[in-house]
């Protein structure tokens, strides 16, 4: 029976980013599918009572040098932006729109938002340069944000974040094998684990 990942994440989240880079290539290998689920990672926080590594100054300047680890790891590139934290609910709504009216345009756009946010370090709190960077990746920014504004988005981004929190997600991102729940870029051994056994 060919399993299911489901993959829980936030565009925001440098994490997401980097287990973004290596969840469908092992997924293909090992026969699985790969169910993009976007949430509001603002939301997840609230309902949770945890809060953004950014907050706490030594946390932070120690996550900075374990993304870094990865990527090399990883062989990707990655750069810190000193934007960080990234107000998300624009570029989420956009994902969850694509997704649910153009899910072939999915990976285009994760990989030109991801790009953006953690390989160029861009700050796409900024509504026209959001807008300039959609556009150079071949979207249409106003159709983008009609996108943001239909209530199927809000409605699909807003129930798949609560479906998150019921779970048990605490932080991006998170990645289900069956049940079994993995958090963060760094259980990339385990998920390849539970996707072998």
């Amino acid at each position: 029976m060919r399993k299911t990942v489901d993959f829980f994440f936030d565009v925001g989240s440098p994490a997401s980013y980097l287990a973004w880079t290596q969840l469908p290539g092992m997924c293909e290998s090992h026969g699985a599918e790969l169910v993009y689920r976007p949430m509001l990672l603002g939301g997840v926080y609230q309902a949770t009572g945890n809060a953004s590594p950014a907050t706490i100054p030594l946390k932070a300047r120690y996550w900075q040098l374990d993304y870094e680890r990865h990527a090399r790891r990883y062989g990707v590139p990655f750069k810190e932006n000193v934007h960080f934290p990234i107000i998300t609910l624009f570029l989420m709504r956009a994902v969850t729109g694509v997704q649910l009216r153009r899910p072939e345009q999915l990976q285009r756009l994760l990989g030109c938002v991801f790009k953006a946010l953690w390989i160029d370090a861009l700050n796409l709190n900024e509504p026209q340069l959001t807008a300039d960077i959609l556009k150079a990746g071949g979207f249409d920014p106003a159709e983008i944000e009609r996108l943001t504004q239909d209530p199927e988005t809000k409605a699909a981004l807003k129930a798949t974040t609560e479906e998150a929190v019921q779970r048990g997600v605490f932080g991006a991102p998170t990645i289900f094998v069956g049940d079994q729940m993995f958090f963060g870029q760094d259980r990339m051994d385990f998920v390849r684990e539970a996707l072998a056994a």
